[in-house]
């Protein structure tokens, strides 16, 4: 048999696990206001200050545009220069698809050493002391393209994606470095391109030149070998045709004729076709020669070029940014010091409270009698930590279930409060001994007498 369980958890008790005493809240923060101002003004203060005593950062940056078509950006003209664009459908599939992460290659080439290293000497990126004091072994060491490109540093550079632009950035205290760091990156980077470029098509051409020179040569060897009569020679050939049908030297004479006519037909074709081979390596000898007369050009164009900053233009730090922050983390310090000085005064606080307050006796003394009303029925013990002013305490006259005792650690109190059924706690915020109210709270919970209400007295 399968057993229910019901859980009836009623609706005041979700209440009370839900509510939160705004009022409270806000008494306590009101309490706190200078705390507050001293604290948010104090870290706002203190961002708007490092905004101008901070190293000012200026960042450069260029746009290259990548053709990634070929090596001499002609190849509408040059057929025979079609570069390989990586990618797994090889050359021709990722021209057709746009060549899409090609630029990956570039982005290697342009991080290689052969130009990183080249950056570092031209602009003398050397090691320093450790935040300018600790020394260092490398100390005067041109730094190496790892640490030069290493993650956090100031160097960057993306590819914007979709397209074949990658953006290069690079942010220093030194403008004039920032914008020479970027400079000498682009003016590497293209020299490198040109040297692979010249290297290529000078491969290019003398592989083709090589083959044009056998073709010429295998050309004109069979030109000086060539033998055998023209297809004209049968065509006057006619009286042998016609004797070689009664004489069997004729017939011999006829048949020597033939095999030299088609002897000769072979050769012509031998020879028209070694022509059209060394015509075509001479078509592809031209280009390969056009090509090394570009080799000097490059694939790279700038599509944005590094500017020179002046000392106003840095980037960072920014006075709005640096005031929003300045709010936010002011804001937070403002908070965490309350809650700190809540929980550590020595006087009381609103946070120490119970959930069940008056907060100003003199204005809703009402709530208190009706309070008292409602337990007419019930001996209530009245507990001051401070003395109430007359004009309240005389308000009690008429109240009859009540008595007043003082807080205390003693015998005296405990006496007093025992044959009490409810407790109300009289405090005043700001002048109440916490430890003690703590205490009186913690004795009265052991003795189980309830508190019904805490009143606050101005």
């Amino acid at each position: 048999m399968q057993q229910q369980l019901n859980y009836n958890i009623s609706q005041p008790e979700l209440d009370e696990e839900l509510t939160i005493d705004l009022k409270k809240i806000f008494f306590a923060l009101w309490n706190r206001k200078f705390l507050i101002s001293k604290i948010f003004l104090l870290i706002l203060l203190c961002f708007i200050i490092l905004t101008f005593i901070s190293p000012k950062k200026y960042k450069v940056d260029s746009d290259l545009y990548i053709n990634k078509s070929n090596n001499t950006n002609m190849m509408e003209i040059n057929p025979y220069a079609i570069e390989e664009l990586g990618g797994a459908g090889g050359g021709m599939a990722a021209l057709m698809s746009g060549g899409g992460g090609a630029l990956t290659n570039e982005l290697e080439l342009m991080q290689s050493p052969l130009v990183i290293d080249k950056v570092i000497r031209e602009n003398n990126l050397v090691y320093k002391k450790k935040w300018g004091i600790i020394p260092n072994k490398k100390e005067g060491e041109y730094i190496s393209t790892a640490a030069f490109l290493g993650k956090g540093k100031n160097i960057s550079f993306e590819n914007k994606k979709g397209t074949n632009v990658i953006t290069i950035e690079y942010k220093s205290t030194n403008p004039e470095l920032a914008y020479n760091v970027v400079n000498s990156i682009i003016n590497n980077y293209v020299e490198l391109h040109k040297q692979l470029n010249s290297e290529k098509s000078k491969s290019d051409k003398k592989v083709i030149e090589a083959e044009y020179n056998k073709a010429k040569k295998a050309l004109n060897t069979k030109l000086n070998s060539s033998s055998g009569l023209p297809e004209q020679a049968l065509a006057s050939s006619g009286n042998i045709s016609a004797m070689s049908a009664f004489s069997k030297s004729a017939q011999q004479a006829m048949a020597t004729l033939k095999g030299q006519v088609i002897q000769g037909q072979k050769s012509r074709a031998a020879i028209t076709e070694e022509t059209e081979k060394v015509a075509a390596l001479s078509s592809k000898l031209e280009w390969a020669k056009m090509v090394d007369e570009m080799s000097d050009s490059s694939k790279v164009l700038v599509l944005k070029e590094p500017q020179k900053l002046r000392d106003f233009e840095y980037s960072s730090p920014k006075l709005l940014i640096n005031i929003l922050l300045g709010i936010v983390f002011g804001f937070i310090a403002s908070l965490f010091a309350v809650i700190f000085a809540e929980n550590t005064d020595k006087k009381l606080t609103y946070s120490m409270l119970g959930d069940n307050i008056i907060y100003d006796l003199e204005e809703d003394f009402s709530d208190l009698k009706l309070l008292l009303l409602a337990n007419a029925d019930k001996h209530m013990s009245i507990v001051t930590f401070d003395d109430i002013p007359s004009n309240i305490l005389s308000k009690f006259e008429n109240i009859r279930n009540i008595n007043f005792v003082k807080a205390d650690i003693s015998n005296e109190f405990v006496n007093n409060i025992a044959a009490s059924d409810k407790v109300i706690l009289i405090v005043s915020v700001g002048k109440t001994n916490s430890k003690l109210y703590k205490q009186i709270k913690s004795m009265l919970a052991e003795m189980n007498k309830n508190i019904i209400s805490e009143v606050i007295i101005k």
